[in-house]
């Protein structure tokens, strides 16, 4: 059994530390294109955080694809305190873009692939229906 003193806290899982960075700072909550570097900004200010459990975090909130969206249509990044960082190049509004339409494309194809399998599905049981009315024995 772990004891938890003030000094130390269990270690937050990625997704509960993305949660804790929404909470805080409204530039995560409102999904802002964030300044480069801001992982050494958080660290600063929440030193008992994981750098390891950091990165994970800021990986699924960079890569989610609200962030993305948003990335697209930015011209500016910011920092924790909302205020404006650096400009967003057009690289990284292409990559985000790429990303973005490279996501929706798997979803429409994976969406497309699941239909297909319910169609085939379907008319299997109906084929299998065929054949019981054809052949199944009658009383």
């Amino acid at each position: 059994m772990t004891t938890v003193t003030p000094d130390t806290q269990p270690a937050l899982s990625p997704r509960a530390l993305l949660k804790k960075l929404q909470a805080d700072f409204p530039v995560f909550r409102d999904c802002q294109p964030l300044a480069i570097g801001i992982d050494k900004q958080l660290q600063a200010r929440l030193p008992d955080i994981e750098r390891k459990v950091l990165r994970v975090a800021l990986g699924i909130h960079t890569n989610s694809l609200r962030y993305l969206k948003a990335m697209e249509k930015a011209t500016v990044r910011f920092d924790l305190d909302g205020n404006h960082a650096d400009e967003v190049s057009d690289a990284h509004r292409n990559h985000a873009s790429e990303a973005v339409r490279e996501r929706l494309k798997k979803e429409a194809e994976k969406r497309k692939a699941q239909r297909a399998a319910e169609a085939a599905e379907r008319q299997r049981e109906e084929k299998l229906g065929q054949l019981l009315a054809k052949f199944g024995r009658q009383g």
